[in-house]
């Protein structure tokens, strides 16, 4: 059977007519309460620009393809009831003063951790995967690390910072790294050793708890589930369920190497960390470091390795097709980065960038590019 996958997507809350974020999520919040029936999707974030939903396990990717584009319309209903719109994008590209929300959590997090914490506006993709039991989990992370730096670069969609462009695909990767216990860790070996570094890592009074371990995978604290955490929100909700099926690939290609006796790679933190710089600032534009030579290789091979890497997994899930049919839509209109800088190539204005992100966002297609493939 086959495992069930959960996403989490967190959307920036914009003005409809010029684009800049707006502190409306507690407006935004009281009216998705106000209409739920039964417990609701959406919950606030750290800061009032933002809005973040879950959806409900899926077993089926066409289920949470679904749910991804339902929870979305809900977003955008609600938004446009308290006078405001919303767009899939990790930063804001309009210049922005964040608002930190209301609640006790995060006026700790404010205080403690100062400018990181009030700058950090980003919005990502959190994709959450069943797991048999933690020590399963733990072979899960251990055996996958290597290949979350080229899921960034898929899900890249954060270019421009503050009304600049970065020079980067994924800004947001790099300001959520300023987070004490962000980014990739070690190889654990066992749940007992995973367990002992966390709870040493919360008893350092660094961090508030175990919600704090930013890992860019870790084991869910709330679900049983391996929940990866190093993406971008995407912009196009095709890239949500083609992100959720590369990372279910992921996980159960890991397990089986576990339960074959394969060993986890040993690759350090150190060239994680550059994997995941290279892959936040190129996005698909570039090159990057390929997991298994640890080399720098041109996209369109790293992604072909990635497929490689997952394809028993998909073929198994029925995945295989439409993932394949998934990376190549990627491939004719690129990802989210890409297809910022076009429109603002195209029009000359960051409020336009935002008004057709909006579009996007709610299932609208992009335009094509009309520039040489990458992927």
């Amino acid at each position: 059977m086959a495992r069930t996958v959960g996403v989490e997507e967190e959307l920036l809350l914009v003005d409809a007519a010029s684009g800049e974020a707006r502190a409306l999520s507690s407006a935004v919040l009281a009216i998705a309460e106000r209409e739920a029936v039964g417990e609701s999707a959406f919950e606030s974030e750290l800061h009032r620009q933002q809005l973040e939903f879950s959806t409900h396990p899926c077993a089926d990717m066409g289920e949470l393809g679904t749910a991804v584009r339902r929870w979305r319309a809900e977003a955008i209903r609600h938004a446009a009831d308290a006078g405001a719109s919303v767009a899939a994008l990790a930063t804001s590209p309009l210049p922005v003063s964040p608002e930190i929300g209301t609640g006790e959590r995060y006026r700790w997090m404010a205080e403690h951790f100062g400018l990181t914490a009030q700058e950090q506006l980003t919005c990502g993709c959190h994709v959450h995967v069943s797991v048999e039991s933690d020590e399963e989990g733990v072979a899960v992370l251990d055996r996958m690390r290597c290949w979350l730096p080229v899921l960034l670069a898929l899900s890249a969609n954060s270019p421009f910072w503050q009304g600049q462009d970065s020079g980067y695909s994924s800004y947001r990767s790099r300001v959520w790294g300023r987070w004490p216990s962000a980014g990739p860790v070690g190889v654990h070996g066992s749940a007992e050793a995973y367990h002992a570094e966390v709870r040493s890592l919360v008893d350092t009074g660094v961090l508030r708890d175990e919600g704090m371990v930013y890992f860019d995978a870790r084991l869910s604290h709330r679900y049983p589930t391996v929940e990866v955490r190093v993406a971008d929100v995407c912009l196009d909700p095709a890239d949500t369920v083609l992100l959720a099926t590369l990372v279910r690939g992921l996980v159960e290609t890991a397990a089986r190497e576990w339960r074959a006796g394969r060993p986890a790679p040993d690759t350090s933190v150190g060239l994680l960390r550059v994997a995941s710089w290279r892959a936040g600032r190129s996005g698909l534009d570039d090159r990057l470091v390929h997991p298994l030579t640890l080399r720098p290789e041109p996209v369109r091979d790293v992604l072909r390795a990635l497929m490689e890497h997952v394809r028993d997994a998909l073929d198994d899930s029925g995945d295989l097709e439409a993932a394949e049919k998934a990376l190549a839509a990627v491939d004719r209109r690129g990802n989210g980065a890409q297809i910022q800088r076009e429109i603002l190539a195209r029009t000359g204005s960051l409020r336009e960038t935002v008004a057709e992100c909006v579009r996007i966002t709610a299932g609208e297609p992009a335009t094509e590019r009309p520039h040489e493939h990458t992927v």
